[in-house]
């Protein structure tokens, strides 16, 4: 049966920085309760990862950026929503950061910004003055599985740690997906 371990070897993320992204390395102390597994880079895309790895995809958590514009001001965000859910980014997200205009951030500037992987994004170091929102479902689902920073390694964490994060806020911006069967 599926579950957010799944069929991994989890060890400490402090101990192995060579898994994380620099920024990830620099910031996963303030995430105690962080794992680290090595994963196939070419199975890291959602979907492809939890089939391969028996990771429960309601213990998937998915991070996004954001880029929003009101004016001349542009502000930059992490959007963590569960793989069986959609945030509701035109909607929510928009309204709660102010912001008249908000798309995912180009893959390019994603990546230069956040110092990670494209498909291995993750809320944990990110830029300070970039808030993290954290759909409630995240925290409610208790452990999940994260990026690392790289798309060659899988973060476990509990979600509390990540609502902790510096500009962290739990929200309820996203909805469940409807079930394929």
């Amino acid at each position: 049966m599926p579950s957010a371990r799944g069929t991994l070897a989890w060890s400490p993320a402090a101990a192995h920085p060579d898994l994380l992204a620099d920024p990830v390395a620099a910031a996963v102390a303030a995430v105690p309760s962080a794992l680290v597994a090595a994963i196939d880079a070419t199975l890291a895309d959602t979907a492809a990862f939890c089939a391969a790895y028996d990771v429960d995809p309601a213990a998937s958590a998915n991070c996004v950026i954001v880029a929003g514009r009101r004016g001349d001001r542009t502000t930059h965000a992490a959007v963590l929503v569960l793989a069986t859910h959609r945030a509701d980014v035109n909607g929510v997200v928009r309204r709660h950061l102010d912001v008249r205009k908000i798309s995912f951030a180009p893959h390019e500037e994603a990546v230069g910004r956040s110092g990670m992987e494209f498909g291995g994004i993750t809320p944990i170091g990110l830029p300070a003055d970039w808030p993290v929102l954290v759909d409630t479902a995240v925290l409610a689902a208790g452990p999940v599985v994260i990026g690392s920073g790289l798309r060659r390694s899988k973060l476990l964490v509990e979600a509390a740690d990540l609502a902790a994060l510096p500009g962290a806020e739990v929200l309820d911006l996203a909805t469940p997906l409807p079930v394929r069967d």
